[in-house]
C-alpha cells in the first residue's frame, strides 16, 4: 500500500530567500563598515530602542526583581535539567592518547571555543527557554566568554525573564539588540565584546540568513528554518492528545509544518476532526499562527504498517519526532532521522522545548538527515596531536616519502627525507614509489 494523504500541504516552508538574502547582506555590510554606530542606527530603526546596548549589573538586577518567584523557580528547574544533561553529554568526549605504531603517539583533545554568541528570540514570543538552552550549554562546554543577545521592546528593553534566565545560566554580557544587527554585533565584536567564534540559537528568517551568510568566518549551530514536528501514532493512541500536540507545535508560526503519520485511518480522521476546535480555543495570536500552519503546511498520512510509517518519518527527517504507538523500543531502534525523539504519550515536544533537559535548538527542514541539534559538542573543537621518537618516526617517514612522490608532491617527500637523513645517516632507504 502506498502512502495515502488525507491532508496534503499546499505550501512548503520556504521564505523568499533571494529578497531576504539581499536585505541581510546590505545590513551586514553596513554594520561591518560602520561598527557600533551603524549597529545602533539599525537597532533604533528595527528595535525602536535607544537604551543601553549592554545591560549593566543594576539593570540585570532590576529585571530580575520583575520576575515572579514562581517563574524564577521554574527557570532554575529547567536550567538545572539542561545543565546536568549537558554535563553528561560532555563526559562522553574524552581526551585520547594512543600509540599508533611503536614510538609514534597520536592524541585527541577537546577544546571549547573561546567566545560564544547566543541569540534569544524575543519578538512574537519571549523565548525564555532559548536563553536556558544556548547559554547553559556554552557554559558547560567551557567557553570563556558568552554573550546573550535578545531583541528589546520599545520603552521596555529585553524581557525581564529572558534577562534573568541568561544571567543565572552564565551569560557574561547581555545585549539588548535583535535581528541581523544583533548577530552582526556579536560576530564583529562590537561594543567592546570579543568576536564570537560561534553563533547559536533560533531566530526568524533574517537571523537565519545572517548566520548562513556569516558561516565560515564564524561557526554556527545550524541553518534553521521554520520549526516542524511529526507524530507517529497507532490505533491505540489518544486522538485528543495527538491533536493537542499537533496544535501546540503549529502555534510556533504560520509556516511551521506539523505532520501526522499513522496506520489507522479512523485515528487520523478523529484527529483531523478535533483540530479546528482546539485551534479556535487558543488566544488570538496563537490561533492565527496555528490556523495558517494547519491549513497550508500540515499533512496527515495513512500507511500500511509501522515499517512504512517509520520509513515515511525518516524521509521527512523531522525536527521533533513523537511516537505514540506500541513497542517503543522497536521505534527507538528503527528510527534514524530526527532532531529529538519523544517516546510515548507520557512525554511531549513541549517538555523538550522548555524544561526536560534535552536541547530545543534542533535541525529543521530535513537537516536531521545529516546533523543533530545543539549540544556541548557544538562549542568544542575536537583537535588532534602527535609526537614521535626517532625510531617511531622511521616507518612513517618512509611511507610518507613514497606516497608523496607517487602523488607528485616532492616537497612533502623531502620533509620526510631530511628526518631520515638526520636520524639514520648510516641507513639507505628505498624512497621511490616505483619498483
Amino acid at each position: 500500500m502506498a502512502r495515502e494523504y488525507l491532508k496534503k500541504a499546499t505550501l512548503t516552508a520556504k521564505s523568499d530567500a533571494s529578497e531576504v538574502r539581499d536585505i541581510v547582506n546590505t545590513i551586514l555590510q553596513d554594520i561591518e563598515k560602520g561598527g557600533d554606530t551603524a549597529a545602533m542606527e539599525y537597532a533604533a530603526k528595527f528595535d525602536k530602542y535607544e537604551g543601553n546596548i549592554l545591560l549593566t549589573d543594576a539593570e540585570i538586577a532590576a529585571a530580575a526583581d520583575l520576575v515572579p518567584e514562581k517563574v524564577k523557580a521554574d527557570i532554575r528547574f529547567a536550567h538545572d535539567n539542561v545543565r546536568r544533561f549537558a554535563e553528561k553529554q560532555k563526559s562522553t568526549v574524552a581526551d585520547v592518547e594512543y600509540e599508533v605504531v611503536p614510538g609514534l603517539i597520536a592524541g585527541q583533545k577537546a577544546i571549547p571555543v573561546d567566545a560564544a554568541g547566543c541569540y534569544v528570540p524575543g519578538g512574537r514570543y519571549s523565548h525564555i527557554a532559548s536563553a536556558i538552552m544556548t547559554v547553559t550549554t556554552a557554559k558547560v562546554a567551557g567557553c570563556r566568554h558568552i554573550t546573550a543577545c535578545s531583541p528589546p521592546r520599545p520603552g521596555v528593553g529585553v524581557a525581564p525573564a529572558i534577562v534573568y534566565a541568561a544571567h543565572i545560566c552564565g551569560a557574561d554580557k547581555i545585549m539588548a539588540m535583535g535581528g541581523v544587527q544583533g548577530v552582526a554585533a556579536m560576530t564583529f565584536g562590537l561594543f567592546g565584546l570579543p568576536k564570537a567564534n560561534i553563533l547559536v540559537g533560533p531566530g526568524n528568517q533574517f537571523v537565519a540568513e545572517a548566520k548562513r551568510s556569516l558561516f565560515g568566518r564564524v561557526g554556527i549551530d545550524m541553518i534553521a528554518g521554520p520549526t516542524d514536528s511529526l507524530i507517529l501514532a497507532d490505533k491505540d493512541a489518544d486522538p485528543h492528545i495527538v491533536a493537542t500536540d499537533l496544535v501546540s507545535q503549529a502555534e510556533h508560526g504560520y509556516n511551521s509544518p506539523v505532520w501526522l503519520v499513522t496506520d489507522c485511518r479512523a485515528l487520523a480522521e478523529d484527529v483531523m476532526a478535533r483540530i479546528p476546535a482546539l485551534i479556535d480555543d487558543l488566544p488570538e495570536v496563537n490561533r492565527e499562527n496555528a490556523a495558517a500552519a494547519w491549513r497550508d503546511y500540515a499533512e496527515v498520512i495513512v500507511c500500511a504498517d509501522r515499517e512504512e510509517m517509520a520509513a515515511t518519518s525518516d524521509d521527512y527527517a523531522p525536527e521533533h519526532l513523537t511516537v505514540q504507538a506500541a513497542d517503543l523500543d522497536w521505534w527507538l531502534e528503527r528510527l534514524t532521522c530526527y532532531g529529538s525523539l519523544f517516546l510515548g504519550e507520557e512525554t511531549t515536544v513541549s517538555y523538550g522545548d522548555k524544561a526536560a533537559g534535552t536541547n530545543h535548538v534542533l535541525p529543521t527542514s530535513g537537516a536531521a538527515n545529516y546533523t543533530g541539534g545543539l549540544s556541548v559538542h557544538k562549542y568544542m573543537k575536537i583537535v588532534t596531536w602527535q609526537r614521535a621518537t626517532q625510531e617511531g618516526s622511521k616507518p612513517v617517514a618512509v611511507a610518507t616519502a613514497r606516497i608523496s612522490r607517487l602523488e607528485g608532491m616532492e616537497g612533502h617527500a623531502r620533509s620526510a627525507d631530511v628526518r631520515l637523513a638526520k636520524y639514520f645517516p648510516q641507513e639507505n632507504f628505498d624512497l621511490s614509489p616505483h619498483d
